[in-house]
């Protein structure tokens, strides 16, 4: 037991730190009334953040590319999300920042571009996108027949709320008995996951897809990690049949890292357990991270 009122997180909403079961937007916001919302998540790991700098970058591009434009400077965004995980005292955790549409002031036309726009933040104990008991026996996929929003109408490059397509196919893989779906473009290639992007490997080949996908952080280490070991990794377009026959495939999320899958459309991989590829790029993942990766530590006192 604890007498920290902020132990099961700790949120900032629009200038105020409060316990994170009393953050609150208004109904009327736009943020939650046409989800006119951005966000991003940093993982603190061990008291360590995670690519905190690459994450709050991305955080500033998707506001840019769907016209926010906060307050908050990226260092003030910076101590936010710090003291978030500081009140709370997590030493790992799921960290969250969110841009919010208000709305307009009675006197101004009804127009997002008059709409004000705030800051929302909160830090969680650390969230497993899929459970590492998934992990150890593989993620069973299935490819959804609900197709991924077209990049023409919403930018997967700016992390967003319009989750319709992905919470869809979630509802399919779990119809179809398995853990999480994958979403395919009009074109038939592979995009994305909810909450996830996605690698597949064939006769030692590691490939994750070039477009209709957002551009992880996670995803950018596993890259990284590929340079560093040798493994021969392209970025590209990857068909559905290529995903259906590929020998490996694993997800990349900060909300757990490297997960492996052994199963795809009920097709078996690796004797329904995770490859050695995908092993391999997991634990020099988390290995790193041990050892002080992109690290950047919680200055604790802040609270």
């Amino acid at each position: 037991m604890t007498d920290n009122p902020f132990a099961a997180g700790a949120a900032y909403v629009d200038g105020r730190y409060m316990p994170v079961g009393q953050a609150s937007i208004p109904l009327t916001d736009w943020g939650y009334r046409r989800s006119d919302a951005i966000y991003d998540v940093v993982s603190v790991w061990d008291g360590q953040f995670f690519r905190l700098d690459d994450h709050i970058a991305r955080f500033r591009a998707s506001m840019r590319k769907l016209h926010f434009a906060p307050s908050e400077s990226d260092e003030e965004i910076k101590a936010i999300v710090n003291r978030c995980v500081a009140l709370s005292g997590l030493r790992n955790a799921y960290v969250a920042m969110d841009c919010l549409r208000g709305r307009p002031a009675p006197d101004k036309p009804y127009h997002p571009a008059y709409a004000r726009n705030y800051v929302a933040a909160f830090a969680i104990p650390f969230v497993w996108v899929m459970n590492p008991e998934v992990q150890a026996r593989g993620g069973h996929l299935i490819i959804a027949e609900t197709l991924r929003i077209p990049r023409s109408s919403v930018d997967p490059t700016a992390k967003n709320f319009h989750w319709a397509d992905l919470t869809r196919g979630q509802f399919e893989a779990l119809e179809r008995g398995a853990d999480f779906a994958l979403l395919l473009d009009s074109d038939g290639n592979l995009t994305e996951g909810a909450g996830f992007n996605v690698f597949v490997a064939t006769d030692g080949l590691l490939a994750t897809p070039d477009s209709g996908v957002l551009e992880g952080v996670t995803r950018q280490s596993v890259l990284d990690i590929c340079e560093e070991l040798g493994i021969p990794c392209q970025v590209r377009k990857i068909s559905a049949a290529e995903t259906r026959e590929a020998d490996e495939i694993f997800l990349t999320t900060t909300a757990g890292g490297v997960m492996p899958a052994s199963r795809i459309d009920g097709r078996i991989m690796n004797n329904d357990r995770p490859g050695p590829l995908s092993t391999r790029i997991k634990e020099r993942f988390w290995a790193k991270r041990a050892e002080g990766w992109h690290a950047t530590p919680v200055d604790y006192t802040a609270a």
